[in-house]
């Protein structure tokens, strides 16, 4: 089974994934998608207001938060990591649960890269919210560097909880959907 979207002026078919007995999602995967990320992230931008930095969650994410600085001139950008690197210094970190992993995870935030973020306005990338889960946590740790949010920015919206947030700029909404494979309205 395949959900139909038509993301940025391009159409793709997402294939749907079971989550549970009772909830399926759609698999939007920009890897390896240059036509779409180029699209999506002129399109974001299209609607993003002033920001200083793009800041995203990784994994997902990196492809458009690459070209979306890419596009816009910005020659930085910053990601909050899963696990902790070894060149990382003064990490900051923050809890999250997420629709498509097990478990709460944490994300973290390299102390060179938030006093970088610090007093400037941020926009945070991901290619979809669904729960809110990891954009709440990089958001939180954009907070404690002392940057102010200037922006939340996906390609989707997933569930009608998410596209009916107003603190969310996304180019489509994207349905949950039941056992069988039915949109959830």
């Amino acid at each position: 089974m395949t959900y139909g979207i038509d993301i940025a002026g391009l159409h793709r078919e997402l294939p749907l994934c079971r989550a549970s007995d009772t909830l399926m999602i759609a698999a939007f995967v920009i890897f390896g998608d240059v036509e779409l990320t180029v699209a999506a992230a002129a399109a974001l931008l299209e609607k993003a207001p002033e920001f200083d930095y793009l800041v995203a969650p990784e994994a997902k994410a990196i492809p458009l938060i690459h070209e979306m600085a890419r596009q816009s001139g910005r020659n930085e950008y910053f990601l909050t990591r899963k696990a902790k690197k070894l060149y990382m210094n003064g990490v900051f970190e923050a809890g999250v649960r997420s629709i498509t992993t097990v478990g709460e995870q944490k994300l973290y935030m390299d102390g060179a890269d938030a006093a970088k973020l610090s007093g400037h306005r941020i926009a945070l990338v991901d290619d979809v919210i669904s729960t809110g889960g990891s954009l709440r946590a990089t958001e939180e740790l954009v907070l404690k560097a002392g940057g102010t949010i200037a922006a939340r920015l996906a390609i989707l919206a997933e569930g009608v909880a998410a596209a009916e947030r107003s603190d969310i700029i996304y180019l489509e909404a994207l349905p949950l959907f039941d056992g069988e494979g039915r949109p959830i309205v």
